[in-house]
């Protein structure tokens, strides 16, 4: 199976992923997608915007911007716009699903891969505390500034996936599994995950 990660910032969404990934045998992606999108295509990495959109009056318009389909080639102009860059990225993620199980994080990978029936779409969140502490344990600023990093990233996060999804970030609706890390700990949420995939697979194999 495939496993998409959403997560807040601060939640360790990113870590169960590793986890996650280290006890499957399977690789992991976040920001290397922004390297393979970029080794593919021949844009330099730092234009690739890191799950966030420019704020504009026409961005505040659009919603659900990412449609099925592909890239525009290099002599196009739009080439280097954000939404071709997400298109990029969106093939690097179609291309590692086809190419066998992995974990992805964040990207939108959920809805990249709608499609797909072997997709499990995890959120994982926590309380305003419990993000604070892990945060602030990579993070050497103050305890004010840290807070405001984490709603700054957060509302990054929502408005780029409801940007290019039309979907709200943090509705579970959305995915398969919603865990709050700050109850289960980075070893229990990748041992929830792991048990639903267990499930998932079972109930699969039952079916007439």
């Amino acid at each position: 199976q495939i496993i998409t990660i959403a997560r807040q910032y601060g939640s360790g969404g990113k870590t169960v992923g590793r986890m996650l990934a280290k006890r499957l045998g399977i690789p992991c992606y976040g920001r290397e997608i922004i390297d393979m999108a970029s080794e593919e295509s021949g844009i330099h990495p730092a234009l690739f915007q890191d799950e966030r959109v420019k704020r504009g009056f026409f961005a505040r318009l659009k919603n659900g911007a990412y449609k099925e389909g592909g890239a525009v080639s290099p002599e196009s102009a739009d080439f280097v716009k954000d939404d071709n860059l997400f298109q990029l990225q969106a093939g690097v993620i179609r291309h590692l699903a086809e190419e066998g199980p992995c974990v992805i994080i964040g990207r939108c990978a959920d809805h990249v891969l709608r499609e797909r029936n072997d997709v499990v779409r995890v959120f994982v969140y926590a309380n305003d505390a419990f993000c604070l502490q892990e945060a602030m344990k990579v993070n050497s600023l103050p305890e004010n500034e840290v807070r405001a990093l984490i709603a700054r990233k957060d509302a990054y996060r929502a408005r780029y996936y409801e940007y290019y999804t039309g979907k709200k970030w943090n509705d579970a609706r959305n995915y398969d599994l919603c865990l709050n890390s700050a109850k289960l700990g980075f070893d229990g949420t990748a041992e929830a995950i792991l048990a639903y995939c267990e499930l998932c697979g079972k109930f699969q194999n039952e079916q007439p």
